[in-house]
């Protein structure tokens, strides 16, 4: 065996991280990053505070571990969006993967909302590695698109930041449209036929 080997976690060290991140997130994103503290993340996660700090040194690191998680989570749909489909069936297929995902993903999304409002302390060097790199590889997918006339012309940068903007609303903001629009229904075909008709060139003049 070499020097350098590391010992795997075991079954229950894998569940009892699992279970402080998971009380980590219903912590952070109820209470932000700031007013967030281990022992509410202990009691939470229904274990004391030095069985928790056996798995994480301090709220920093369930912080860093749950951004870093969710960073390569997020980056996914993007990713997925592919230069040899048709424009307007990946771009509005981005669309969608973004609204199942702040239906399904809320907190994680409130978590991600705070870090970035707070100047992104934690995520910079990762918003700055992964993240723009994809970023500018996209635009210029998308910027080609737009060049051969198969989707509507727009500032390719924009369009994908309005992207993020509507589709995390539905998210970031759950607890104001539970007001708004109680039964909840209508969200997705709203938002994708928005950007299809945003999309979709004007007719050629003759």
């Amino acid at each position: 065996m070499g020097a350098n080997t590391e010992k795997k976690p075991s079954r229950i060290q894998l569940k009892n991280r699992k279970r402080i991140m998971d009380a980590a997130l219903d912590v952070f994103s109820q209470h932000g990053y700031r007013g967030a503290t281990l022992d509410q993340i202990a009691e939470a996660a229904g274990m004391s505070k030095p069985n928790l700090i056996y798995y994480f040194d301090g709220k920093e690191a369930i912080h860093v571990a749950l951004l870093n998680a969710l960073m390569e989570e997020w980056l996914d749909p993007l990713i997925e969006m592919k230069a040899e489909g048709d424009p307007m069936t990946e771009i509005l297929g981005y669309v969608r993967r973004k609204m199942e995902m702040s239906h399904r993903y809320p907190r994680e999304s409130r978590l991600f909302a705070g870090e970035i409002i707070q100047g992104a302390p934690r995520m910079k060097p990762h918003l700055e590695r992964r993240l723009k790199p994809l970023f500018d590889e996209k635009c210029a997918l998308i910027e080609s698109w737009m060049k051969a006339g198969r989707i509507a012309r727009m500032d390719p940068r924009h369009l994908i930041l309005t992207i993020w903007a509507v589709t995390q609303h539905y998210a970031d903001f759950d607890a104001q449209l539970r007001v708004l629009l109680p039964e909840g229904d209508g969200a997705d075909a709203h938002v994708e036929t928005m950007f299809r008709r945003l999309l979709t060139p004007e007719p050629t003049k003759r």
